[in-house]
């Protein structure tokens, strides 16, 4: 199996837009999706990226993942919002859900949206920098199927639930974190699965709740939580917070992502936006917050390692050294191609072209 391709992110957003649109997804929204998962293999995410998109849209063909562009708004009380996603594409109800955030906090400073009946919405991070971008504290939470077992146990209750905050910044970047709370994503247990690589200990543990090195082991098996019983304790918290607020799913209601494609997911998801420009100068702020973040990147190196990374400059640094490009693995590209070929989509000259970064996402 060859290496990773390197190809334009302009074309395959094209590409696999035109899947989604193929599967009955309105262009619009199709873009939306496709541009917000070819953003994160461009930000160096694969495992969130368009790997992702042959199995939703198996997901869409066999009708867990509903074609419609936007949830219901099933409770408006100003600042505190509940939508019911009603089973639509991750990335779409995300949007939704920052807009309203945005929009809301604007008003009255804070503003809470909780989403139930959600679908995958890819990386957490990308919805808290567009928060961050429109002058809010960005967070966004979201629960998953359960994956880690509690300290000392050996069975899965709670998921890996991902947590991402972003704040202004008068820098080149939104000062950040996007991080699952176990020790490794499960999308990245997939990857090396697919290049049938081996993954480090203490990521996993096999169906016994034995830290294993195998990745096909590791998917059968359980997660480990970062920081032992604070990372477990986070995720459980995240869990309620995601279900509890938005009366969605929580625990095992909430299914395998890569489980029966037939099913609905039914995950939770919260957005919260804080608007630092009512509690004082949005400025100010904004250029405490690009400080802060010299502060770490500026910071003296430990022996053996060329360069500090302040939390979010990764995410810009990938997104600057990419070139208008993204890499997909060999695996990848053959899914997309299987999933157009089923679709009567010809992706031929897209790819063909797909080399220049004309269109490239910003």
């Amino acid at each position: 199996m060859g290496g990773p391709v390197r190809l334009g992110a302009g074309a395959v957003a094209e590409a696999v837009a035109r899947l989604f649109a193929a599967a009955g997804i309105a262009p619009a929204a199709a873009a939306a999706v496709a541009e917000d998962l070819v953003a994160a293999d461009v930000e160096g995410v694969a495992s969130h990226g368009v790997m992702l998109a042959p199995m939703y849209l198996e997901r869409i063909q066999k009708g867990s993942v509903a074609r419609a562009s936007t949830g219901a708004l099933v409770s408006d009380r100003h600042a505190a919002l509940v939508i019911d996603a009603g089973n639509i594409l991750g990335q779409l109800s995300a949007r939704q859900a920052v807009e309203l955030a945005a929009t809301r906090a604007a008003e009255c400073g804070v503003a809470v949206v909780a989403v139930r009946n959600a679908f995958h919405f890819g990386t957490a991070g990308r919805y808290a920098r567009m928060l961050a971008e429109r002058g809010c504290i960005g967070i966004v939470m979201a629960n998953t199927r359960p994956l880690m077992p509690p300290t000392g146990g050996a069975e899965a209750v709670t998921g890996n639930n991902p947590i991402a905050i972003a704040a202004p910044s008068a820098g080149a970047f939104p000062p950040g974190v996007d991080m699952a709370l176990s020790a490794a994503a499960m999308g990245k247990i997939r990857n090396a699965a697919a290049v049938g690589a081996s993954i480090p200990t203490g990521w996993a543990t096999d169906r016994d709740g034995v830290d294993t090195t195998d990745p096909q082991a590791a998917i059968a098996g359980m997660l480990l939580p970062a920081a032992g019983p604070k990372g477990f304790g986070l995720a459980l918290m995240i869990d309620l917070l995601c279900g509890g607020l938005s009366g969605g799913g929580i625990g095992a209601q909430v299914r395998p992502l890569f489980g029966r494609l037939d099913q609905p997911y039914d995950s939770a998801n919260l957005f919260m936006a804080i608007h630092v420009g009512h509690f004082g100068d949005p400025d100010a702020f904004a250029r405490r917050a690009e400080a802060a973040a010299l502060a770490v990147s500026s910071a003296k190196p430990a022996p053996g390692v060329d360069q500090v990374f302040a939390p979010g400059e990764r995410v810009h640094e990938n997104r600057r050294r990419a070139d208008g490009h993204c890499e997909l693995a060999q695996p990848t590209v053959l899914a997309l191609t299987r999933s157009a070929a089923d679709l009567g989509v010809d992706l031929s000259a897209l790819f063909q072209n797909a080399c220049e970064p004309e269109g490239a996402l910003r």
